[in-house]
This record gives structure tokens, sequence and C-alpha cells, in this order.
């Protein structure tokens, strides 16, 4: 059991602890959460003595293993697959002592030193590591050329798998997991996800994935205001339970306030007019329903939209008989051949495939960034990409500011235009004019992602968009790109986001492209059946031949199962599409709504000040009531129009919620 009592821990002059509570049970799998900065890596560092607490007690048991992720990866010529064996330090440690005991030769008590020895690595899996730590290696990845390759040859990414590899390979009753799908696609997530199931230790993650959280934890610690909470289940039931604390937020509020206004003016207007009476009682209903709770997210550090595309041909991009690669001097190389794509207006694409694939290489020669090594690419009149990628970030100027990098792409707007912007991104104040080289990751990104919005694109093509981004981010950034009215193509090892943004998926598989009929639980059994199959008996050997069956199970991919996704997915496009235009025409009405508000509230203020009606101003104020009275006859029109869009989408969500 570890047990926090009354902890309080601190960084510098910074507390992030104080007085904090927790008890966690053995075997239990936690998920910590919290705030960049709250204290999570601190948390870490605490249980693995690295810190000292600053008050209170951390008790767990003194005889506990502890593994995790190491940070740093040293260039060894060592192979891939000895190196995350070495993770295993109690087999290292047997088999050394067992290679001095052979080479010392001094008769009888060495030899039953290596007779114990020999029980010892057997105690230990000796005998199978090579053939686990392959497993492991698969399971993350790794093709069988590229373990024989040394730790030196691989990149920064593909070292952090190694050392998330040693990490799994090594014996452990507590496993700490600081972000461990950063480095990771969506393939080695899966395997990921299905070894830590079965992992019959205690086990602590920090993540931002949060189907990856709700694949595996069975309890949530959050860090929150310097003090820890714990929730019993995954972190969707986190979210549930924590909404009933969260105060609402004023986005939140202000949004339902202002439908409320609407309501009671319908109310208010028609309730006396007999041909309107019904409608009037229906509204009045409705209002009497409306809940005044906040979203979920209503704590999340900002959101944003996506504004509408001036415009967009269509068909956007063809490719036609597209081979796809890199040139270079020794003939370079084709990924990808044979490839054959139309993006047509409001398509939303998930790309799938397991890693090394090609799914970079076709996004790259969507965006023009690769040329077509054979084939033609034609982009329609008009096409305005969005483009986000990891090495987007890493070309941003580190040297110069947000207002810097704004003002490139905008060169005609206002500075204070653009600083509100930049604002609506959490770079406020001082933030939109300093140098962004101190920023986070997730800074940067958001950065990226501003610089993308402002530029109004038809088609947003991303590549692992949400890598540094925290929990609040990453749900800002799925509902924007829900509400996105353009074209999207989304290549993403985060589920949750592929879900609610994506409506069909292509595969990139076996140098080609070709659709992917099912959804991502199809595609996590295709997977398992087909290229991670093998890689699941490395999971832990306590518990693996009782989950091997269920974990591995061949997929039930009827006939009839797939037709009935392919026509439910059709259905959900279908009232899908149907929505955007209310949705849209709604958003401008009560933008029409709130701009004549304001005006007859100004109005209002100036008729209520007693020298308009002084003779001098006499015209102004047959002026003012002129205008006022034509506010009015607006506002009502807007009104009956808005009450009508709103009943045409609450009847496609009842469709809605029917069909699903």
């Amino acid at each position: 059991m570890i047990r926090l009592q009354s902890l309080s821990l601190l960084r510098g002059s910074k507390s992030l602890l104080d007085g904090a509570d927790l008890t966690l049970n053995p075997g239990e799998k936690v998920g910590l959460i919290g705030a960049n900065g709250s204290g999570k890596s601190s948390l870490f560092a605490l249980l693995r003595g690295e810190l000292h607490a600053d008050g209170g007690d951390l008790d767990f048991p003194a005889r506990w293993r502890i593994a995790h992720v190491a940070q740093e990866t040293p260039a060894l010529e060592r192979s891939a697959l000895d190196y995350a064996i070495d993770g295993d330090t109690t087999l290292r440690r047997l088999e050394a002592e067992l290679a001095e005991a052979e080479a010392a030769h001094d008769g009888h008590n060495v030899g039953n030193l290596i007779g114990e020895l020999h029980a010892a690595l057997h105690d230990a899996d000796a005998y199978t590591v090579q053939s686990r730590g392959e497993q492991l290696l698969t399971g993350l990845g790794f093709s069988q050329a590229q373990m024989n390759q040394p730790v030196a040859s691989f990149s920064g990414g593909w070292r952090m798998r190694l050392n998330l590899a040693q990490a799994l390979m090594c014996p452990s009753d507590l496993l700490l997991l600081d972000e461990p799908t950063n480095h990771l696609d969506l393939d080695a997530i899966l395997w990921l996800e299905d070894w830590l199931k079965r992992y019959p230790g205690t086990l602590i993650i920090i993540s931002h994935d949060r189907d990856f959280l709700d694949g595996v934890v069975n309890v949530i610690a959050h860090i929150d205001e310097r003090k820890l909470k714990r929730y019993g289940g995954n972190y969707s039931a986190f979210e549930k339970q924590r909404a009933i604390h969260l105060a609402l937020s004023q986005a939140a509020f202000e949004k339902q306030s202002r439908e409320r206004a609407h309501l009671q003016s319908f109310i208010d207007r028609f309730k006396a007019k007999a041909s309107k009476a019904r409608q009037a009682q229906s509204r009045m209903k409705m209002l009497a329903k409306m809940e005044e709770l906040a979203p979920i997210h209503a704590a999340a550090a900002f959101s944003f939209e996506f504004r509408e595309p001036e415009r967009a041909p269509n068909p956007l991009l063809v490719l036609e008989d597209v081979n796809a690669g890199y040139r270079g001097s020794d003939g370079g190389k084709t990924v990808l051949c044979g490839l054959n794509l139309t993006l047509q207006a409001g398509q939303r694409i998930g790309l799938l495939g397991v890693n090394g694939a090609g799914k970079s290489t076709l996004i790259k020669t969507l965006v023009g960034e690769l040329p077509s090594l054979s084939g033609s690419v034609t982009q329609g009149k008009g096409l305005a990409i969005g483009y986000f990628a990891q090495h987007q970030v890493e070309m941003l100027r580190h040297d110069q500011s947000p207002l810097w990098h704004l003002q490139k792409l905008a060169h005609t707007a206002r500075e204070q235009d653009l600083r509100n912007f930049l604002s609506g991104f959490n770079f406020a104040g001082d933030m939109a004019s300093a140098v962004i080289a101190p920023f986070s990751g997730g800074e940067k990104a958001r950065l990226a992602l501003a610089l993308i919005v402002w530029q109004r694109p038809n088609l947003l093509l991303l590549d692992e968009p949400t890598n540094h981004l925290d929990l609040e981010t990453r749900e800002a950034l799925t509902v924007a790109l829900a509400q996105f009215e353009g074209t999207l193509v989304l290549v993403s090892h985060d589920r949750h986001l592929l879900r609610a943004t994506t409506e069909e998926f292509l595969i990139v598989a076996d140098g080609g492209l070709k659709p992917f009929d099912g959804d991502l639980d199809d595609y996590r059994d295709w997977l398992f059946k087909t290229k991670l199959g093998k890689a699941v008996e490395s999971a832990p050997h306590m518990e693996q031949d009782a989950n091997r069956e269920s974990s591995a199970e061949a997929p039930r991919d009827t006939a009839d199962r797939r037709e009935r996704k392919r026509q439910e997915a059709e259905a959900r496009q279908r009232l899908s599409s149907q929505k955007k235009p209310i949705e849209s025409r709604i958003r401008r009405l009560e933008e029409q709504m709130d701009r004549l508000n304001a005006r007859k509230a100004e109005l209002e203020g100036a008729l209520a000040a007693p020298d308009i009606y002084a003779e001098v101003n006499k015209d102004r104020l047959k002026a003012f009531l002129y205008e006022q009275a034509q506010l009015v006859k607006d506002l009502e029109q807007l009104e009956e129009e808005w009450m009508a869009q709103q009943e045409a989408l609450e009847a496609l969500e009842a469709l809605q919620a029917g069909a699903a």
C-alpha cells in the first residue's frame, strides 16, 4: 500500500503539495493527473527517492521493486535487444556472477555456487529472456533488423521507446510511467495498453491520452489546489464526478445566459398570441428544464474555433497514380505506390497504419512538401491548406515572439487585433511579445495551431497534432476540429480525437492506400490478429496464460456486422452534414442578435437621458425612436428564425440519439 499523509512538497519557493492525503492499494492501476506544473513528475521523483517531502509522510513497502522510464539514453554500440534486456537488472547481475564463478575454477564451493546461480537464473526466466525481449520490442514497433542495430543509431524518439522497453522488462512491484505514449504511434499504444492491463503490480501513469487512461486505469489521483483527491474508475468516470464539483465557467455561463435570454424574449413576445401560444409554452418548458451546470470541461485552459473557410473548391485535391517517397542521389526511396485519392469538400478522414507504413509520407505529399515521384497531384483553385506536423513546431523562430510570428502572416492587420487573437490562445499581455524560447512544448504547439487558424484553411492536414498538448488543450482542439467546416485529414495516436472528429478511415499498408471498413475497435482487432499477435506474449508472465486468449481474440467481423456498421456510419454522416449548416446559421443569428441587442441597449440609455427631449434634440430623438422601432422589428424576425433553427436542430439531435 502507498500512503501519503499530510504531505507537503516544495520545488524552490513553489508549493506543489500542501497537506495532501492519498491511499493507493496494491495492484491498483492509477492515473495521476493535474495541470502542467502541478507536481506530477515531482511526486514520481519522491516515490523514486530522488526528492524528500518537506512535511508529512510517504509510506510504502521498503521491499518493493520500482521500475520507471529513464529520461536519458547513452549512445551505446550495444544492440537494441541487449539494451532492452538490460532492464532486468537482477537477471544481468546473476549472469555476471555466473560468468565470474565459471571463470574462477576453484573447486567444490564454486561448483555449488554455479548450481545455485543456474537455479536462480531459471527462477528469473533467463532462458526465455531473448524471446521476451523480442516480443517487447516488436510491440513497441521495432523490426527484427532494428533489434540488432546499436542504440547509438536510433533517433531520440526511438531511444525513448528503448527506455520504455527496459522499464517493462524489469520485474517490479511498482511501475511509474510518465507520458509513456508521447513517442509512440497508435499501434504501439494499443499494444502497450494491452500489456499494462495484465501487469500484476501497482501502476501509476501520467498521461494526456484519455482513451489510454480509460483503457488501463481503475483509479484517478487528481492534483488540484495543492491537494490530492482520489476518484474511483477511469478517466471518463473522473470527468463525470469532477463535473459535479465544477462551477460554471464564464464561457459556458455566457452562452447559457444568451440562450435563456433568447428563449425568454420569445416567450415574452409571443405568449399572448394565439398563433404562437403552443410554441411559447414549449419554450417555457425548455427554459424550466435548462440545467445551469457547466460542461465537463468548464475548467479548460482555453477554447477556440476554426473560422469558416472563405471558399472551397470541390474537389479540393486529386491524386492520380501517384508514387510517393523521397528523391536522392542514390535513386531515392519509394514509400507508397499507385495512390488514387480525391478529397471532397467536407470529408473527415482518419489515417491508420502501423509505424513506418507511410502515413507521414502521404501527408507530406498532399501538402506538397514532398513532390510526387510520378503521377499527378491536382489542387483545386482556391485551395487553402492548414498543415500541422511536429517539425512545424521546430520551425518556429525561438528568438521571436508569438506576435512576430502572426505579423509575418497578417501584414495589414492592426497590432491590437493580432493581440486580441493571440489572447484567445492564452498568449495575452507580455506573453504575446515575449520570445518563445522558454515556452513549453505545449505552448509552442498551441502557437503553431493559432497560426493555422488565422489562415482560415479549407483543408486541414494534421500529423500528430496532440503531442505535447495537455488534456484540456487536447479537448479544446477536439471541440474545434469537430466544428471545423472544411475538409480534414488526420493522423493521430489519440483515439478520442479520431473518434470525435473523423467519419471515415483510410489505412496505409503494404505500400498503398485503401479504405478501412470498420471503426477503431475493428482496427485494434485487425492489428492484434495480423501485426502484433506474437507480441502480446511478452506481457507479464504471472497473468499471461490466463489473459492471452481474451487479449488476442480474433475479430468477429461477420458480413452482417460490417454492413450494419457501414449503414450506421453513413446515417451518422448524413445527420452530421445536415446539422452543420443549421449550427452555423444559429451562430450567425446569435451574433446578429447580440449586436442588435447591444445597440438597443445603447439607444435605451440615450433615451433615458433627460436632455434628449430638449427642443434642440428633436430630430435626434426622432431618429433614435425610429431606429429603436426598427431594431425591435429586426430582433423579432431574427428570434423567430433562431427558434425555427433550434427546433430543426433538436429534431436532428433526437434522430442522432435514436440512431446511437
